[in-house]
């Protein structure tokens, strides 16, 4: 099945941080319901110790340390020609996006069905009830109703049934749920390499869970973060139809070639970068997981670093961390690990347990 994603972000928004993923699938509805079934069947008994927040097994890729890894092949050139190209978005800013919700429910909460839109593909997506929290909100917005037209990422961690709920351009208006491509991730697992399915996309286009990858205002007020970080590029300067792990899914950018960076690459800040000339101790915590766990391409966009909305942390961002405190980060000062082998996207998504 064709693909063509087209995500829609109000840049001027500073929470608007993507704007890129979606399918044109044709597949039957069956596959997305007994998908869904699947990944909302209960914790699997042999759940182990999680990684952050109460996300996924320690084992998980973006959990492993690279400060030591090699650099890929392709690192000079792929770094030398996003800079040609203007380098991050937001005008070659790096800017940090601080919009993205991330909701706790437990068992009382109550489980809602949705009305699927064209943003909902199957078999890539689950279509099973979404636990929607009192009093919630979803990306970039004060409630549930996606006013402005945005990513809107609805996501939900029940932590006792070690479910993570993310979806793509969720939507309650006038009493109606209505959803897009929604993912449910068993967190006690460790997906590995294949995730929920080679060629299958999730709430983000690389195919990847979206929570464990955004830094808290906790985890920075701590000192440490221990994982790597999602980060966003411009449509046109990621690679077309290709992707490397632990992405699963690639996009059909309007431009990209041989030497733009797929979805899944994890570019690393380098060693030797002066941390003492960043503004404050925040910016030197985010900066110091740059160069051990580094950041890793999951969906397209302006706003280039994406951290979690403090709604529900304890400690917040106003005072801590600014949205240009990075702002000094130029592509230049990055490096591309190893990302092995390259993985063609054809358009067809094949569903795992």
């Amino acid at each position: 099945m064709a693909r063509l994603w087209g995500w829609v972000c109000l840049v001027a928004v500073l929470g608007c941080g993507d704007d890129d993923g979606g399918v044109d699938a044709s597949s039957s509805d069956g596959g997305a319901r007994d998908a869904g079934a699947r990944a909302d069947a209960g914790p699997r008994p042999d759940a182990g110790p999680v990684v952050g927040d109460g996300f996924f097994p320690p084992t998980v890729s973006w959990a492993q340390p690279v400060d030591d890894a090699p650099l890929d092949a392709q690192s000079d050139d792929v770094i030398a020609w996003l800079d040609a190209e203007g380098g991050w978005g937001n005008r070659g800013v790096f800017q940090i996006d601080f919009s993205i919700e991330v909701l706790e429910a437990d068992a009382d909460t109550p489980r809602e069905s949705f009305e699927p839109t064209s943003d909902f593909y199957s078999p890539d997506c689950d279509e099973v009830p979404v636990p929607r929290p009192s009093g919630g909100r979803i990306e970039g917005e004060e409630g549930y109703e996606c006013t402005l037209d945005g990513d809107c990422h609805l996501i939900v961690h029940d932590r006792g049934a070690g479910r993570l709920y993310e979806m793509w351009r969720a939507n309650v208006s006038g009493g109606t749920f209505y959803g897009g491509c929604l993912a449910v991730w068993d967190t006690s697992r460790d997906y590995g390499d294949d995730g929920r399915g080679q060629g299958c996309t999730s709430a983000d286009a690389a195919g990847l869970p979206i929570a464990p990858l955004l830094f808290t205002a906790d985890e920075v007020a701590s000192g440490t973060i221990d994982h790597a970080i999602r980060f966003i590029l411009p449509n046109e300067r990621i690679r077309r139809r290709v992707y490397v792990a632990p992405a699963t899914h690639s996009t059909n950018p309007t431009s990209g070639g041989a030497d733009a960076p797929p979805y899944g690459v994890r570019l690393r800040l380098r060693a030797d970068y002066p941390l003492e000339t960043l503004p404050n101790d925040a910016a030197r915590t985010v900066a110091r997981a740059l160069q051990r766990y580094g950041m890793i391409l999951a969906d397209a966009g302006q706003i280039a670093l994406t951290a979690r909305s403090d709604h529900d942390t304890v400690a917040k961002w106003d005072g801590l961390l600014g949205p240009r405190d990075l702002q000094a980060l130029e592509i230049t000062d990055f490096e591309m690990i190893e990302a092995g082998p390259r993985t063609d996207w054809s358009g067809d998504c094949t569903r795992v347990e």
